[in-house]
């Protein structure tokens, strides 16, 4: 089923001016952002300042370094939040586990310290909408007023801010998520259906995927877990055997109706919610570079089927108006053809080179343009009905929602 769904995506849409429908919902098996459901219930912060924690370390876990789940929860669980984000009624972020009458109440997630003048991460989907927001820190702690000091949804990321003077836990370190490996051991802490302070285990399963953000847009490089995680785990840490943040827990995979563990969770790395979260500490907000492309992967059988020479690229799917793609003169297909019981469109530009280097997929294009800031170029080598040329493009700021 994962196989089938990541090939659906594959396919479909790489987001970044037209994206894959579905928001918090998407794909064949379903994946759902894990903010627990609605509960019915009815201080002065320091200036922000740059993420102690901000620098993901890059030395390997030594076998001599790795803690049992036990040894990592001892340690790092009193810097483990929980959040109660109280609604003023149903938001798209909130429905899937929410009310199903619409009404307000208060929806709980999960959240981890990250430095010492108390600021927390979590996810954007977690406070969204939220008219007051606590948070509660380790088994004992006090139920704290905190400031949302700003949210991303393209990366479903969020600042929080609580009174540094009431904190007396140690902030989590980073880890390096970009040096992840299938198989390291993991463990993540939150708070699934309310019940704070819960500890699973797991590896990191899985690579390189890609969700939707809350705005439709595609966050990619994220990590696959088996650890259990649940609705209410949502913002909070995935850990690696030595007891260092590699991303922040998101969404899972469901197979039916329902919203609980099967075995498939997804973690947005810590390297991209940290760089969010020093642009949220500066002026409130993150920018994130635009193109205005959907893409679909160039494989043999796309290519036989397109009469394409060449076996490796990124097939143009759609372009957004008025985008840098658009301006450029790059073209979509037009010819839909079945492939591996999924559809594609041919006949248009195929992207087989990004700043000079060969790409395999449109995956490779989306770490490309995450990678620089608006106002930034790209140089793009495209081919077109047998023809190869080179486009540079200056990338735009990122609007609001994708064009799904």
């Amino acid at each position: 089923m994962l196989t089938r769904m990541n090939k659906l995506k594959r396919y479909l849409s790489m987001p970044f001016g037209a994206g894959i429908a579905g928001g918090l919902v998407v794909g064949v098996m379903g994946l759902v952002a894990i903010a627990t459901g609605l509960i019915d219930t009815a201080d002065d912060s320091p200036a922000p300042a740059a993420l102690a924690s901000a620098t993901p370390l890059s030395e390997p876990v030594a076998d001599g370094d790795a803690l049992s789940a036990g040894e990592i929860f001892k340690r790092d669980g009193p810097a483990v939040a929980f959040i109660e984000a109280a609604q003023s009624g149903a938001t798209d972020q909130t429905s899937p586990f929410g009310d199903p009458s619409g009404g307000g109440g208060v929806a709980t997630g999960s959240g981890f310290l990250v430095d010492d003048n108390g600021t927390i991460l979590t996810n954007a989907h977690v406070v969204e909408g939220s008219s007051e927001v606590t948070v509660r820190l380790g088994e004992d702690g006090d139920r704290l007023d905190a400031e949302v000091v700003g949210s991303d949804s393209s990366t479903d990321a969020a600042v929080l801010r609580v009174d540094a003077s009431r904190v007396t836990a140690s902030p989590l370190e980073f880890g390096n998520s970009d040096k992840a490996v299938v198989g390291d051991a993991v463990v993540a802490i939150g708070n699934p259906f309310g019940l704070d302070r819960t500890v699973t285990t797991g590896i990191v399963s899985g690579l390189q995927r890609e969700i939707s953000a809350p705005d439709g847009f595609t966050i990619s490089n994220v990590i696959q877990t088996d650890a259990a995680i649940n609705p209410g785990n949502s913002g909070g840490p995935l850990i690696d055997s030595a007891g260092r943040v590699i991303g922040i827990n998101s969404q899972i995979a469901t197979a039916g109706g329902g919203g609980g563990n099967v075995g498939v969770g997804f973690a947005v790395p810590i390297s991209t919610a940290a760089s969010v979260a020093e642009q949220i500490n500066d002026d409130g907000t993150a920018e994130h570079a635009f193109i205005g492309i959907s893409g679909a992967d160039l494989t043999p059988s796309v290519a036989e089927a397109a009469g394409i020479s060449g076996t490796t690229g990124a097939l143009v799917q759609d372009v957004t108006d008025s985008s840098p793609a658009d301006e450029a003169g790059l073209e979509a297909g037009e010819e839909t053809v079945s492939v591996d019981g999924q559809e594609v469109l041919i006949g248009g530009d195929v992207i087989v080179a990004v700043d000079g280097e060969a790409i395999d997929g449109m995956d490779q294009v989306a770490g490309a343009v995450n990678a620089k800031a608006p106002g930034d170029s790209v140089e793009l080598e495209v081919t077109r009905d047998g023809e190869t040329r080179t486009v540079e493009l200056v990338l735009a700021e990122r609007p609001d929602q994708s064009g799904s």
